[in-house]
């Protein structure tokens, strides 16, 4: 029998501040993202620059902070300067890192325009692979730079007055992996000089900017952590954060495995922080560089044949393979992949509670992790199709953690029953150690006083009163849709909101919690949030909209700063309080 979980959160539990970047998303010239879904002139919704009008409108009624683009691998051989100017005079190019031809209809400015129509910030990826300091000045000068000099006057001259402000700019993207164009895998410690030479160069040009420099892509790597130790030794004076990427996979139907991958996130981070740490006290520096964790995802995929014998330099052999044969595509915005069969789609509530819970493993390591973009992020937010917008599942956690998951995080003590994730493996690639004792129950909190969060001390009078009454969340204002609570929830940012992020992992029934938040003086419990499905094939669509949908669970209740709530298998929670003050 399952015993009844407890979960304690208290102001004193404060790890960091909570950057809004951490809900970012990953933009990349591949798929049907930019070509069909963000760029499509002959879309009925398309407007004079040929963006589909229909998805930007989805994305400016998101809280989406911002995107890193344009890549990428395809950015590490990509010349910025050919995308420029009238898209008559552009040179169309070959993309070696997707087998694709890039025709430069969508360039270096449309990039940044639709970043502003979205109303989100641009987060913008240098090329490291064949370009050079000259071509990564210039970039950030054309961008960035008010006017007087060539490059600023050319922006203006095709039609942008005012600099565009970017703010991080990562030099290059997965550096250290063999598939990359420009790699630079066997050299590390040249990578770390000349990401530290273009950091110092491009700070010159506009000394606002803050630079991301390339760590591991993944975990898995046969140089990891000594390849990130390298660099790190040669630019940590010079840049601002350590730039890291991993995809979690998981067989499908293991819902332990997908959902326990938190936990090999928070050992990459964890490893890569102790090396940052090693590297500051090595240079005896008062600088912290933080993680950006700009690309992720998890996703359940069925395991591939092993190359027994490759050894662990082959484990990427598969990018090598060259096949005579094959072709570079030549992409048809208004016709992707016109080729391939229909897919069916899969369910919703598994994939949207793995990406949920990976920012889970961001928000307890809010200290350190300061960028989080989800690749995918952006259909996410909103799912499309040639002709439609819709809400996938993932659209809730993801929005959701934007409202409430801001302020400072708290660590949360959760006693619970736990499961063990044997060691398995997808890939040659993808193989993962067993985990003993993984909690069912995954928590995150967040502590937002006010939206001034970074003024007031957590546990101060300001930010606590006195714990309110017995209450029960079953009043029928509390039936309202979830497009109503979020509207309240906005209306009231100016109050002190605790709010607890909980993930059931447990597959085979349901979860009793309680939740002692009777430290938090002066916060009522406000409403629990729930969403899960007794069908887990069950995904929104156009025509189904609402299939997996959030709701407020109206039995669960509170007294004396302690809730106790029914958790159904694999569903996502948010129990909010406010402050009565």
């Amino acid at each position: 029998m399952a015993k009844k979980a407890k979960i304690t959160v208290h102001p004193s539990f404060r790890i960091g501040e909570i950057s809004p970047r951490l809900y970012s998303s990953f933009l990349e010239p591949i798929g049907t993202m930019v070509n069909g879904t963000m760029y499509n002139p002959k879309h009925p919704t398309a407007d004079a620059q040929g963006f589909r009008t229909d998805v930007i409108e989805a994305l400016r009624k998101t809280p989406n902070p911002a995107v890193r683009l344009p890549g990428g691998n395809f950015v590490s051989g990509w010349d910025w300067k050919d995308s420029i100017g009238p898209i008559s005079e552009r040179r169309a190019h070959l993309d070696l890192a997707w087998h694709q031809y890039i025709p430069n209809d969508v360039g270096h400015d449309e990039y940044l325009q639709w970043m502003e129509k979205i109303g989100a910030e641009p987060l913008y990826t240098l090329n490291l692979g064949t370009a050079g300091i000259n071509d990564a000045v210039s970039c950030v000068e054309y961008t960035n730079h008010d006017g007087g000099t060539w490059w600023s006057d050319l922006r203006r001259k095709n039609g942008h007055e005012a600099p565009y402000g970017v703010k991080l700019w990562y030099l290059g993207n997965e550096m250290d992996g063999p598939w990359q164009v420009g790699s630079w895998e066997r050299d590390p410690k040249g990578y770390g000089i000349k990401a530290n030479e273009i950091s110092k160069a491009i700070k010159w040009v506009d000394g606002s900017i803050e630079t991301g420099v390339c760590g591991s892509s993944a975990p898995f790597m046969a140089h990891f952590p000594e390849w990130d130790l390298q660099v790190m030794q040669e630019c940590y004076e010079s840049v601002d954060y350590l730039s890291i990427h991993h995809y979690h996979s998981a067989p499908p139907g293991d819902f332990g495995a997908l959902l326990g991958g938190a936990l090999y996130y928070e050992d990459f981070i964890n490893t890569e922080t102790a090396m940052l740490e090693y590297v500051r006290a090595k240079c005896r520096s008062p600088k912290k560089v933080m993680i950006s964790f700009d690309e992720y995802g998890a996703m359940s995929r069925p395991p591939r044949p092993f190359r027994y014998g490759g050894g662990v330099h082959n484990l990427y052999a598969d990018h090598y393979v060259f096949d005579p044969n094959r072709r570079f595509v030549r992409h048809d915005p208004d016709n992707m992949f016109p080729d391939r069969p229909p897919m069916r789609r899969a369910g919703d509530m598994v994939g949207a509670l793995g990406n949920a819970s990976v920012l889970l493993a961001f928000l307890r390591h809010a200290d350190r992790v300061k960028v989080g973009c989800m690749t995918g992020g952006l259909g996410t937010l909103a799912a499309s199709d040639r002709e439609h917008i819709w809400r996938s599942a993932g659209y809730y956690p993801f929005t959701q953690l934007m409202k409430y998951g801001q302020g400072v995080s708290l660590a949360a003590a959760v006693d619970c029953d736990t499961f063990d994730i044997p060691g398995y493996a997808v890939d040659d690639n993808s193989q993962y150690p067993t985990k003993e004792g993984v909690p069912f129950i995954d928590v995150a909190a967040a502590l937002n006083c006010g939206g001034a969060q970074e003024k007031t001390a957590v546990g101060s009078p300001d930010c606590a009163g006195m714990m309110g009454q017995s209450q029960t969340a079953g009043t029928a204002d509390r039936g309202r849709t979830q497009e109503k609570t979020a509207a309240a929830g906005a209306s009231r940012r100016k109050a002190d909101e605790l709010t607890i992020f909980v993930i059931n992992r447990r597959w085979d029934g349901g979860s009793t919690v309680e939740i002692d938040a009777s430290a938090f003086e002066g916060f009522e419990f406000a409403e629990h949030i729930e969403m899960y499905t007794d069908d887990l094939d069950a995904a929104n669509t156009w025509e189904h909209p609402d299939a997996v949908m959030p709701k407020i669970n109206t039995k669960t209740s509170c007294e004396s700063g302690k809730v106790t709530a029914e958790l159904h298998s694999l569903s996502w929670n948010v129990f909010r309080f406010v402050s009565g003050r």
